[in-house]
């Protein structure tokens, strides 16, 4: 959705439980959803835990599904997702994605704009869960630091990429949100 501003700084939140879930997986549970992978080109240097998804055919009447990661995160991205929410965004409507991505060490995310109408409609969330200082994440041309036990929304309408240059894999659960405004039928 395009927010007005690049990215907009949620403040702190309490992710400790999320990031100790997430972080205790090993690369096989990574490995069991390709899908964004395989479909989209900007995604092959990561690897997921997808929870929610919708590939977003049929919209505004799409189809969300639980996927392999829904048993694995559910516990503990609930609350975290609704506790967002809650502050921030009006009741009502309805998350159809929600996954932990993680770009590799040394990794890339090329440069595009989320074209489809389901982003034009939604907010879409970071919570970072690990970074490093050489991660450098670029929105409509300029850098951004995205800090652990913090939230934010990106403008998923402006250009946007990410840089790994570090030694460690870089990890952010992202959840998208649809007002009930802007979706029918939910």
């Amino acid at each position: 959705m395009d927010i007005g501003v690049p990215l907009r700084d949620l403040g702190e939140i309490d992710s400790s439980a999320l990031r100790a879930s997430i972080i205790g997986f090993d690369d096989a549970v990574w490995l069991e959803n390709n899908y964004r992978q395989q479909v989209y080109d900007v995604h092959t240097q990561t690897h997921s835990l997808v929870m929610l998804f919708t590939d977003g055919k049929g919209w505004p009447d799409i189809e969300i599904t639980k996927e392999s990661a829904w048993d694995l995160l559910v516990d503990e991205a609930m609350p975290v997702m609704h506790g967002i929410l809650k502050e921030f965004y009006p009741p009502g409507g309805t998350i159809v994605r929600a996954m932990a991505a993680k770009l590799l060490a040394g990794g890339i995310i090329k440069t595009h704009v989320d074209h489809h109408p389901s982003f034009h409609a939604g907010h879409r969330i970071h919570i970072p869960i690990t970074t490093n200082s050489r991660v450098r994440f670029m929105i409509d041309g300029r850098p951004y630091r995205l800090e652990v036990g913090k939230a934010y929304e990106l403008n998923n309408q402006k250009t946007h990429s990410v840089m790994n240059k570090g030694k460690e894999d870089r990890i952010t659960f992202i959840f998208d949100y649809i007002p009930p405004d802007k979706i029918q039928g939910r």
